[in-house]
């Protein structure tokens, strides 16, 4: 069989071909990817997030289904330090790939499916097996306004949750401002510290975001 490795479009055309294909695309199925925030990982050149990987369809539209043998996802090793780094590359992210290719497409719920996650997680926690948190994390990105000040949107995969943060090099908590709209960086500002609550429970990691970090992601255009 045909392994379709660096895109769908690979896998598509040898199907087509009549060559039986494994898709295993790196924008699905990638585990050695990061799947936070680089301030938080090993810096990889590419990230994979869990709900990036949940959208994968083995069976693409246009393609004989009798052509494709399934799916597969990849951890490549030459990143991944010890086995205790393998745990957490590989869950929760080898849950979206199985039910990926083991559920029909139509039957494939973002929200179900993450309820379903977070009981397999205390589960891995009875198990003392590592696993990734990160879809808790805010995600960043930053943009200029058009008189040039930094401007950063905040997001996260789970709908339920809250986002506080600061500003002042405290740690912010439920108490602090709550995130609604997309923040205007204080000119004095060094850190942008922010961590997700589901009601008043921490859920998320304490994120702390150099200013200097987000200046790079969002250059100043001269």
């Amino acid at each position: 069989a045909v392994m379709s490795w660096r895109d769908m479009k690979y896998g598509i055309q040898a199907a087509k071909d009549k060559h039986e294909v494994v898709m295993s695309p790196t924008q699905f199925a990638y585990l050695d990817y990061m799947q936070a925030d680089p301030i938080t990982e090993p810096k990889v050149y590419a990230s994979l997030r869990l709900s990036k990987s949940y959208e994968f369809d083995p069976i693409p539209e246009g393609v004989d289904p009798k052509y494709i043998k399934g799916g597969q996802a990849n951890l490549w090793t030459e990143q991944v330090y010890n086995i205790r780094q393998a745990e957490y590359m590989t869950w929760p992210r080898g849950f979206a790939i199985a039910e990926s290719v083991w559920s029909p497409k139509e039957k494939k719920n973002w929200r179900n499916f993450f309820a379903r996650t977070e009981q397999h997680f205390e589960r891995l926690d009875i198990a003392e097996t590592k696993y990734a948190p990160s879809v808790y994390d805010p995600i960043f990105a930053a943009k200029r306004t058009t008189d040039g000040k930094l401007l950063v949107t905040l997001t996260t995969e789970v709908d339920d949750l809250d986002i506080y943060y600061s500003f002042d090099n405290s740690f912010p908590d439920h108490f602090y401002p709550k995130y609604t709209e997309p923040l205007v960086v204080p000119i004095d500002a060094n850190t942008l510290r922010v961590i997700t609550y589901r009601g008043k429970k921490p859920i998320g990691r304490m994120m702390n975001m150099p200013i200097e970090e987000l200046n790079k992601r969002a250059p100043i255009k001269k």
